[in-house]
């Protein structure tokens, strides 16, 4: 018997042991979990602990990378709690090469982990050397933008047993790969979109397994893409170029060491595909009748196909793919088929998506099936596409007759909920067609959720909208003749994003782009990419995401990089507005202002909520001056801090001078003016609160109802909470009534709409000219959702979570908020419920960091945790009364707060 209970006790202490004991997870290389082709020439190395303890800390690492079985870096023991971004410094790493890493950290007692498991990564070209590979095109004068996708074929023999093969990858255009007739890898619209003549992106992939010795065949399409295909409302065709072309290079590895590398170069052949055209707006083509069996494979006889050209192009804009790809999501099958009024046949998909339908048909050969996409129907249940402007928006299949065939398109994408089949001779069952939604693959890194349906479908909606378009850039809309990079969309939406997914590696490729295409003067582009004229830029609140979306992301992912990266962008930007000034007022220039703020169709008494644009400009320019500063301060610039505190003083002086009145009212009484004064900073001490009431004054004045535009609606709800009127921002985000965020939710929105009353109560639609239903500017009320609603923020003091706040903010009649974020160092949650007077706090917090959290309360004595007063809990690291709140300072791991709500 003692025997027994001595075994039981060790099998407990053993247990104990290993439940408490630190672990180590999620090990990432540049924010990627064991990337292949990177080109960061130092890459910086993050992992997360796991721990069931509560104030689980580290207080020391050790790393080791590998080449091999070689360890050619040890940093030995680094007394420190950094877990993010470690710096590699060991030797030079190799273009092409593996290395694996692992790590071990030491807790708060000094116990040592077990080393974690092995991670790695590969390098990609370091050098404009590394490619041997050449330039190909198919010189065939059919080859253009409305013409044929052009295919690429090469056959080769193996005699060795492979060991290792990589395939590096890149086209003018858009490409798809395949090796022996297997697809290579499954990202879409590759190389994706970047400001292509400075910064042009490959990819790479692991064929070793689609090799075999013996013939082997490679066949790859190039279609037009973004690079050739027309942008901006067709008024621009081939804007990088007029010819598609591919770079490809296979660098094999054998078993007895040997190499080999196999390019694109004179010996490959091309030939014209069953793809008849090919685009983005307008859709595809695609005749079956015209298909070439088995071109990608070895057994395939490519006798009548032409000589590819080779062309001679410098390659020195070549860089490693940044971001995540764009991948296949989520499949819809059709919610129900049905005859409109007009007698179409129409398919619904339930959710406004971005992506392509899949159908499966049978027919004789020659049989036309078209396809054409819409979002909504109109008033009468007839299928809509006026909104579309000139996109045609349409699939045609050709078939070639025989069996059942199944088609995908290409080289497009769609907005769509609702599609038109035509065409077809027999009945459209719903097992023939399914619709795919792709978007780039970032990790999900949130849930939201409250005890309100509508809250929790505005919530869906914002989720899709931002689904829909971060494909490759952010883009406005994906249905219409536009999909452009907009960033002033992109400016006010970015805080949000970050709560939704992982957008770290998204925002940092895209924030590039926008200082290549940023002009010599710092004037930013209204769109990145930049389609436009180089003139088209510097507007207000556009062009600052040039210095908000590093600072959002540096707060959010507490890496500096981006900061280090876009710092001359971000000075370049504030200059153009200082030399733009004239007395320290940004008084000129073309400025969107608040874009589609509330204007009413017959607005005989002034009820448009229009701001002056330039009041709106003087508040931008002071903000990204703002941001100057603190990013100055974070990379060590105390020269730069100096200068523009300076400026910043008299940015400020200059807007007070000018736009408000000696008794502190706005020369625009608007909504948007207030929001963006006050949360900009931008009145004196004693001139803010009253500012905040008349703020309040004017949302009862229009029924309590919003009147924001783009600009104005990401802050409304926070400058209400911050000065003391959240029952206020909880009421305009609880209206159901035009204008307001719930008002489309109950007009059965699935995505963010463009415009407050994209669709009106009668049914009938706003302008057609600007209109779309898949637009996720106004959004950004997310961030105030999971910042204020569930509470859940980072402290700008230690960015990334390192150091988190939890405020939750009750109110609106909720009885329930239940938001979760995977923050860089794990998952953080708040979960609250309100029974009357009680309230019930669930906080988790992740290892490694730690925790304010601030409960609805006037007394220390009414708080409980685990059911025990908080004074008597040894491990929480302290607590007082502030105002009508209780702050409590923890450690990580998972609480139950219970309180009383202060009257």
């Amino acid at each position: 018997m003692i025997h027994k209970t001595f075994l039981l006790f060790v099998a407990i202490l053993l247990f104990t042991i290993g439940f408490s004991q630190v672990k180590i997870q999620h090990l990432r290389t540049e924010n990627f979990i064991n990337p292949i082709g990177i080109d960061a020439k130092q890459p910086r190395l993050s992992w997360q602990l796991n721990s069931g303890e509560r104030n689980a800390m580290q207080t020391a690492y050790e790393l080791k990378v590998m080449s091999g079985k070689a360890v050619i870096w040890n940093t030995a023991k680094v007394n420190s709690d950094q877990s993010l971004y470690v710096l590699y410094q060991g030797p030079s790493l190799q273009s092409g090469l593996p290395y694996q890493w692992q790590v071990r950290v030491w807790d708060a007692s000094g116990k040592a982990s077990p080393w974690s498991e092995v991670a790695q990564w590969e390098m990609g070209m370091l050098n404009e050397k590394d490619w041997s590979a050449k330039w190909i095109e198919s010189g065939f004068p059919e080859d253009s933008v409305n013409g044929p996708v052009p295919l690429f074929r090469k056959s080769f023999n193996l005699t060795k047993t492979i060991s290792r093969a990589r395939a590096y990858i890149t086209a003018h255009g858009i490409y798809e790969a395949h090796l022996n007739g297997q697809r290579i890898g499954d990202a879409l619209l590759t190389p994706g979109w970047t400001s292509y003549r400075t910064r042009l992106q490959y990819q790479v992939y692991d064929v070793t397994s689609l090799l075999a010795k013996g013939n082997n065949a490679l066949g790859i399409m190039v279609g037009s893409g973004w690079y050739r295909g027309p942008l901006a409302w067709e008024k621009n065709r081939g804007i990088y170029g007029t010819k598609t072309g591919l770079l490809f290079q296979l660098e094999l590895t054998y078993s007895d060491g040997s190499k080999e590398v196999i390019n694109s170069d004179g010996t490959w052949k091309t030939s014209l595909g069953p793809i008849r055209s090919s685009e983005i707006y307008h859709g595809e083509v695609y005749d079956a009748r015209l298909e070439q069996k088995g071109w990608t494979t070895a057994d395939f006889s490519d006798e009548g196909w032409k000589q590819v050209v080779i062309k001679e192009e410098s390659k020195q804009n070549l860089i490693a793919t940044e971001n995540e790809p764009i991948r296949r999501q989520e499949i819809f099958k059709p919610v129900k088929i049905f005859k409109t009024p007009k007698g179409e046949t129409v398919v619904d998909f339930g959710q406004n998506l971005v992506g392509l339908v899949k159908i499966k048909v049978s027919g004789n050969a020659g049989d036309k099936i078209t396809i054409r996409h819409a979002e909504v129907l109109d008033k009468e249940g007839n299928f809509y596409t006026t909104n579309l402007r000139a996109a045609k928006a349409e699939i045609n299949y050709i078939l070639k007759g025989g069996e059942p065939e199944t088609y995908e398109p290409h080289f497009t994408f769609m907005g769509f909920r609702y599609v038109k089949i035509e065409g077809l001779k027999s009945q459209l069952t719903t097992d023939q067609l399914t619709a795919t939604a792709f978007y780039s693959d970032m990790k999900s890194t949130s849930e939201f959720t409250t005890s309100n349906p509508l809250i929790n479908q505005l919530q869906h909606n914002i989720e899709w909208g931002q689904k829909g378009n971060f494909l490759d850039v952010p883009t406005d809309c994906p249905q219409r003749d536009e999909r452009l990079g907009w960033t002033g969309d992109a400016q006010v939406f970015a805080r949000t994003a970050t709560f939704n997914r992982n957008v770290k590696n998204f925002f940092s490729k895209w924030m590039k782009d926008v200082a290549a295409d940023q002009q010599p003067d710092g004037r930013v582009p209204f769109v990145v990419p930049n389609v436009l004229k180089p003139t088209e830029g510097g507007s207000a609140g556009w062009a600052d995401a040039a210095t908000i979306i590093p600072w959002n992301m540096y707060l959010v992912y507490g890496d500096k990089k981006i900061l280090e990266d876009q710092f001359a962008s971000m000075k370049s930007w504030v200059s153009f507005m200082e030399q733009n000034s004239t007395n320290d007022l940004w008084n000129k220039g073309f400025h969107f202002g608040d874009w589609l703020f509330y204007r009413p169709d017959d607005d005989n008494d002034g009820r448009a909520a229009i701001t002056d644009k330039y009041l709106i400009a003087q508040c931008f320019y002071a903000h990204s001056t703002q941001l100057l500063i603190n990013t100055a301060e974070v990379l060590g610039k105390p020269d730069d801090v100096k200068k523009y505190t300076e400026l910043l003083k008299k940015i400020k002086e200059a807007f007070l001078k000018e736009y408000v009145t000696p008794s502190g009212r706005l020369v625009s009484s608007s909504q948007t003016a207030y929001v963006l004064a006050l949360h900009f900073d931008m009145l004196l001490e004693t001139q803010r609160q009253q500012a905040a009431n008349r703020l309040v004054q004017n949302i009862k004045e229009y029924n309590y109802h919003l009147t924001t535009g783009f600009l104005g609606t990401p802050y409304l709800c926070h400058v209400l909470t911050r000065f003391g009127f959240t029952d206020i921002a909880y009421r305009l985000l609880l209206q159901e009534t035009y204008p307001s965020w719930l008002y489309p939710v109950k007009m059965g929105a699935t995505t963010i709409w463009e415009r407050w009353d994209g669709q009106k109560p009668d049914g009938s639609f706003q302008t057609p000219g600007m209109n779309s239903f898949n637009h996720y500017a106004y959004g950004a009320i997310g961030d105030w959702m999971y910042r204020v609603m569930a509470g859940i923020d980072t402290d700008s003091s230690a960015p990334g979570s390192k150091k988190i706040s939890i405020k939750p903010y009750p109110g609106g009649n909720l009885q329930e908020v239940n938001a979760s974020h995977d923050t860089p160092y794990g998952m953080v949650r708040s979960h609250w419920k309100v029974n009357g007077k009680s309230f019930q706090l669930m906080v988790e917090i992740p290892p490694n960091t730690s925790a304010i959290v601030s409960i609805p309360s006037n007394s220390l004595s009414t708080i409980t945790e685990g059911g025990k007063a908080i004074t008597s809990i040894k491990n929480l690291k302290g607590s007082e009364v502030v105002g009508n709140r209780v702050e409590i300072t923890i450690g990580s791991g998972v609480y139950n707060f219970s309180s009383t709500l202060p009257d």
